[in-house]
């Protein structure tokens, strides 16, 4: 019944919502002698503090309309090129302006993260990418917007998604892990190498992903691994209600998610609010439109299907199954250690909360196959969870190493700034 009552809160918010629109365009109408008092400011704040309080969020949109390669102005076109019922692949296809020419650039494959909030999350991390970069990013499904007649969908299907994905780029791809997808994505190349198959990346990016939670901890790893699978099964889970696409199907909702998220910095968020009056108040335009922005993206979630949630709190959290050599795909054991041909890149933040100092770093313990040279890692410092992949400390420290990184493992690339030796590994994975 927890999504039913989400669902009836909504619904008895929803005219109180309406009334204070209404207010809102009253009081703030510049005809209304009321609007330039410090009484009718407060009043026109409050209905907009209460209206983005008690909303439901949208979905997002990339809105990355434009960027600047090689000093020529692109247009910048978003087509999916590959879909399934519960992921579709986005590419940002840039179109010089004019008579304007780019050259070629490193083929990125940003794997999003599926864990409450959607693939927008990562627009500041697509933007700084572009201009050095061909960006694809996994742009995951809500669940409760997938009709039950589309089947299931668990951590396994999770990995034979991104598996599929490589064999549609051929291979010709880098992969970067944002979070979450990190385990999954180590699995599917680790997969590949194992088969020999002829399209796996030339290298994959984990950032801030629990690769083995053993380490250092976080309050999220150990609630976790306290509670088990069980707990979760029996207090997070519920079904989607009518009248949604996915009706029927067993979630574990965004809202609650979200909740978990918020409830870790309480007082940050009600003093963002706060705040948030305080800019209408005062006519700050800017920051309140700074504040608009990130929660417009940050209050944004989707659901998660049951079965991939609990298989990946199960697989990840509890039982560390990876860094144990334990972690099976449908019957087939998942071994790190047959990678050879992916070079491997890991970034830390110093101050993350959510994904411990270590627990990225450990890939590289489970790749015993990588030679060194193929192996590097970085630690950010003065950054969070967040910090890893998006903001400054992002598009000035890590993203110029991550690029030479990929640069460096890509034959088409690395052969022109005179790496000959990257030729190599072009030539193993075409045979």
């Amino acid at each position: 019944m927890l999504y039913q009552f989400y669902e009836l809160s909504q619904a008895a918010f929803r005219p109180a919502r309406v009334a204070v629109d209404g207010y809102k365009l009253l009081l703030n109408n510049p005809l209304n002698p009321l609007s330039h008092t410090a009484v009718g400011r407060k009043a026109v704040a409050a209905c907009e503090v209460f209206e983005r309080t008690t909303r439901r969020y949208a979905k997002p949109v990339f809105g990355l309309d434009s960027c600047k390669v090689d000093g020529v102005k692109c247009d910048v076109v978003e087509e999916i090129v590959w879909e399934k019922p519960f992921c579709n692949l986005r590419h940002f296809k840039k179109i010089p302006k004019g008579k304007g020419k780019i050259g070629a650039k490193p083929r990125v494959l940003v794997t999003a993260p599926l864990s409450g909030h959607y693939a927008t999350l990562l627009r500041g991390t697509v933007e700084d990418l572009l201009p050095d970069h061909d960006v694809y990013i996994t742009d995951w499904a809500d669940a409760s917007m997938v009709p039950m007649t589309e089947g299931s969908f668990d951590l396994d299907d999770y990995i034979t998604y991104l598996m599929e994905i490589f064999a549609y780029l051929d291979g010709d791809c880098h992969v970067v892990a944002v979070c979450q997808p990190s385990v999954p994505v180590l699995a599917a190349v680790s997969i590949l190498e194992a088969e020999n198959a002829p399209y796996v990346p030339h290298s994959m990016t984990l950032m801030g992903g629990p690769v083995d939670t053993r380490k250092n901890m976080t309050a999220v790893n150990k609630l976790a691994e306290e509670r088990g699978t069980d707990w979760f099964a029996n207090n997070v889970i519920t079904r989607v209600p009518w009248p949604n696409l996915g009706a029927g199907r067993a979630v574990y909702p965004g809202f609650l998610q979200l909740t978990g998220f918020m409830t870790m910095n309480l007082d940050r968020h009600i003093s963002a609010h706060k705040e948030l009056f305080t800019h209408l108040v005062e006519g700050d335009g800017e920051s309140a439109e700074k504040h608009r922005d990130f929660y417009d993206e940050y209050l944004a979630v989707l659901d998660l299907t049951a079965e991939f949630y609990l298989q990946t709190i199960e697989t990840v959290f509890v039982e560390h199954n990876l860094p144990r050599g334990k972690m099976m795909y449908r019957g087939q054991k998942v071994n790190p250690g047959a990678i050879k041909r992916v070079a491997l890149m890991t970034v830390e933040g110093e101050k993350d909360d959510i994904t411990g100092l270590g627990q990225t770093r450990a890939a590289h313990d489970l790749c015993t196959g990588l030679r060194a040279s193929a192996k590097t890692h970085y630690e950010q410092a003065g950054v969070g969870h967040y910090g890893v992949f998006n903001g400054s400390r992002f598009r000035k420290e890590i993203l110029p190493r991550m690029s030479a990184f990929i640069r460096k493992h890509d034959s088409k690339f690395a052969l022109s700034s005179g790496n000959k030796s990257a030729g190599k590994r072009k030539i193993l994975q075409t045979a």
